[in-house]
């Protein structure tokens, strides 16, 4: 059981009902990841609001994305949201059982071509140990095509799933996948 109270979608009001509304439209249901932010309106209304972006992102694909989440929670122990990528992973964007597992054990056998895999492992990287990162990496980057805003906007993104891991482990979030 979470360990903060939160609002079902039934009792909802206001902004939290508003946001909520938003969600459902988007996935179809009101996950425990974000009934966990019910109890702060804004704060729910702000990650929404970020997990929109990412969601309709031009360029970082949703399974990179997904990846990303997958491999940073690994690494936080956030079960919920491990589960929950895997899921994704699965059943939203083709991935088998096996290519999950064998990318949870090494980043690098994740079925991406060299452009993704290269973003993969050097967001993992940055979040392990940023300071050690040289220039070089990010001229391979961008060598591949990738753009400093989709770098940046990539790490960002793993830096952001670091904090909800906390958050979710913090408040023992339920699996609802």
């Amino acid at each position: 059981m979470t360990l903060i109270a939160t609002v079902s979608p039934e009792n909802a009001d206001g902004k939290v009902a508003e946001t909520y509304g938003k969600i459902a439209g988007a996935l179809g249901f009101v996950p425990n990841a974000m009934k966990i932010y019910s109890s702060s309106p804004a704060l729910l209304e702000n990650i929404w609001s970020q997990i929109s972006y990412y969601m309709q992102h031009s360029t970082l694909s949703f399974p990179l994305l997904a990846a990303i989440r997958m491999l940073v929670s690994k690494r936080q122990e956030c079960e919920y949201c491990v589960g929950f990528n895997e899921a994704m992973l699965i059943n939203h964007a083709g991935w088998t059982h096996d290519q999950v597992m064998d990318a949870l054990k090494d980043p690098a056998s994740a079925p991406f071509g060299e452009k993704e895999k290269a973003l993969l492992i050097y967001v993992l990287d940055a979040l392990k140990a940023p300071k050690k990162l040289e220039k070089n990496r990010l001229e391979a980057l961008h060598a591949l095509g990738w753009s400093d805003a989709e770098i940046l906007e990539a790490v960002h993104h793993a830096a952001q799933n670091v904090a909800e891991d906390m958050v979710f482990n913090t408040f023992r979030i339920e699996a609802d996948y």
